[in-house]
């Protein structure tokens, strides 16, 4: 037989040299736990990703200084450099182009349209045209400037007259009430010398209407779908403006001069009635502030019930307001609206969130929140912040980098220009900042 292999398995064989008996531990019984505890969270550390930071870059375009763009309620971001380009927000990806190059002036939307103005020079009337908002197609064009109005789909094709009243406002010749598939007209009014044009709302089930204001003082309502005449009355005379008459509350409400000084006065509209006039003591301006009227002057902001005339609320450290989504805000100088001084709710007057100090983005959240921003590091940087009415305070959300300027806000995306020309979508976190 050949030599036998023997494996040890233990030490039945006697103890080797090397092996010492174990002696009583000197090391306190609690050390274990403990140190297992600290070797676990260092490596914890160890392998965790670094934080993410506060706005991530998901889409860079090149745009020229002049060249327009908008955010659209679905998510889509339509700018114009060489090509129309729509870009979801959501992944940033190209959604369609449209093949026309072409200057553009303007862009808007509506009923599903974007309507594309190019630039002009001289006399010449550059005309609207109409693409998808789906697919970039060309559905039409109108020779004419297309106006809209908020709060509805209606486009109309006016002859604009240049004047204190801005373009597109005074109208002269043919009112065209358009199709928005086919770009032809449903119905037409003709105005006699020029008139201002507004949009009014109307009763729940028949949306808003059209009210042409002729230069007679002469006030006609029509009902867009159809065109019928719906009522008429001869309003006192007045300075009329992009804001003024204005449509708050549901209200028509006309700054003007009365007997013993200016005035103001409310009207129905759906009738034209006169509602209520009283003086307008010392009221320069008057704003549409959520359900209110907001009377502006060199006393501040009177807030009053448009059904009414009666008072709601007063601040005399007010001169400026603007409507953000539900919430307004207000400016210690009407002319400076860089310079915000609240959020406030308007119906209270209650200050929602001090935002003294910081710049006042375009555009909201997906919450409908404002974005604030300022600059830190002697102008290096732009913080950026969300007024949060909810907790009565700003909550910063993070650093932009260096050379980002004018931003608009959209839900999750930041829409920003870069110093270097090129238009920058950033992905931010809206609750970022805490409660």
């Amino acid at each position: 037989m050949g030599a036998e292999t023997v494996i040890d398995l233990g030490l039945d064989r006697g103890v080797p040299e090397s092996y010492e008996r174990p002696r009583r531990s000197t090391v306190p019984a609690w050390f274990a736990p403990v140190a297992l505890v600290i070797l676990l969270l260092a490596g914890s550390a160890a392998s965790a990703a670094p934080p993410r930071p506060p706005f991530t870059e998901l889409l860079r375009v090149p745009m020229g200084p002049a060249d327009p763009y908008l955010i659209t309620g679905g998510g889509l971001l339509v700018q114009s450099y060489g090509l129309l380009t729509a870009y979801d927000l959501g992944s940033g990806a190209a959604r369609w182009r449209a093949g026309e190059s072409i200057p553009v002036f303007r862009l808007r939307t509506s009923g599903g349209l974007v309507l594309m103005r190019p630039w002009s020079t001289g006399p010449v009337e550059p005309g609207t045209t109409a693409f998808s908002l789906a697919t970039g197609a060309r559905e039409w064009r109108n020779g004419r400037s297309v106006i809209t109005f908020a709060g509805s789909d209606a486009l109309l094709a006016v002859n604009g007259v240049r004047s204190l009243s801005g373009t597109g406002r005074r109208v002269q010749g043919m009112v065209d009430v358009l199709d928005p598939v086919t770009g032809m007209a449903r119905w037409q009014v003709r105005v006699p010398s020029t008139a201002v044009v507004t949009g009014v709302p109307g009763p729940a089930d028949t949306g808003a209407r059209m009210l042409l204001i002729r230069d007679d003082r002469t006030a006609a309502l029509y009902d867009l779908a159809t065109g019928q005449p719906l009522a008429t009355r001869v309003l006192p005379a007045a300075t009329y403006a992009p804001d003024n008459p204005v449509v708050a509350g549901d209200v028509l409400i006309l700054r003007h001069p009365g007997t013993d000084g200016m005035e103001v006065s409310a009207f129905d509209p759906v009738t034209l009635r006169p509602l209520w006039t009283e003086p307008a003591d010392g009221t320069l301006e008057v704003h549409a502030c959520g359900p209110l009227a907001c009377f502006l002057g060199a006393e501040g902001v009177r807030a009053v019930d448009p059904a009414t005339g009666d008072d709601r609320w007063t601040h005399r450290g007010w001169q400026g307001v603007e409507g953000r989504g539900e919430a307004l805000l207000t400016y210690p100088d009407g002319t400076d609206t860089s310079k915000p001084a609240a959020l406030v709710d308007p119906a209270t007057g209650r200050t929602l969130a001090d935002v003294t100090g910081w710049r006042p983005l375009a555009g909201l959240t997906g919450a409908g929140r404002l974005l604030v921003a300022r600059e830190v590091h002697g102008g290096a940087r732009t913080m950026v912040a969300v007024a949060d009415p909810d907790v009565g305070r700003l909550r910063p959300i993070g650093e932009l980098p260096t050379g980002v300027t004018g931003c608009e806000a959209a839900p999750s995306r930041l829409v920003c220009r870069s110093v270097s020309g090129d238009l920058v979508v950033w992905a931010y976190d809206e609750a970022a900042g805490g409660s």
